[in-house]
């Protein structure tokens, strides 16, 4: 296998996909083509409703795609079942989710933790403390999720996933609960790690000044892709 460096992160091709309704299938996703470069940012944007997190969902591994073909840094996630798919995501993939994702029994200390602590990482703790001083929480890792706003929640988040190193951070709306000052705070955050770590990132996104702050805009009309 080649080194991944020179590989892209994400490839899609004639990607198509539907779901089963009471009414028939409906086409979500309708012959998607897409190359993501290894370090580069992209914003998914959209109407609600247009397919934006159905792709984000797809090209992590979430979930099987009806027709085409995904690759996750030169794996086809097609050939790969639930538990292959899971594997891959341990080794490449991170994740941001609006509504945050963080385990209420533990402190933030502790959810960045985890990732690695599952994984057998001895050095968790020292790279959970490191991670929560950056996004400025030094003084909070004791907290519980309740004890914390909703902006210090989703900098825990950040902290959690780049915890493990991703080589992909896919983000949905992330900044979607938080106000104007605290979304761009997040907005600094994720930037900034991106830039550090050299991590791919893909972003769903109503914001167009987060959007805007992308290498590239792509954006989803009726499951249908057109650059920016």
């Amino acid at each position: 296998m080649q080194d991944t460096e020179t590989l892209s992160a994400l490839t899609i091709e004639k990607l198509n996909h539907s779901v089963a309704t009471s009414n028939g299938e409906l086409d979500i996703l309708k012959g998607i083509n897409l190359s993501i470069r290894d370090g580069e940012s992209v914003a998914i944007v959209g109407a609600s409703g247009s397919g934006k997190s159905t792709l984000l969902g797809l090209m992590a591994g979430l979930d099987q795609h009806t027709q085409g073909s995904i690759r996750l840094y030169d794996q086809p996630l097609e050939q790969l079942d639930e538990e292959g798919r899971a594997v891959l995501r341990g080794q490449y993939v991170g994740f941001i989710f609006q509504s945050f994702h963080l385990l209420p029994s533990l402190t933030a200390l502790e959810n960045v933790m985890l990732p690695n602590e599952l994984k057998g990482d001895r050095s968790a703790k020292d790279r959970a403390q490191s991670l929560l001083e950056q996004v400025g929480l030094s003084h909070r890792i004791s907290h519980y999720p309740r004890q914390l706003s909703g902006g210090e929640q989703q900098r825990v988040a950040i902290a959690r996933a780049f915890a493990s190193a991703p080589k992909i951070l896919f983000a949905d709306e992330p900044t979607g609960n938080l106000d104007s000052k605290n979304g761009a705070l997040v907005e600094d955050l994720l930037f900034e790690l991106n830039q550090k770590q050299g991590t791919t990132l893909v972003v769903v996104t109503h914001d167009p000044e987060l959007a805007a702050r992308c290498d590239r805009q792509i954006e989803i009309h009726d499951g249908e892709l057109k650059e920016s």
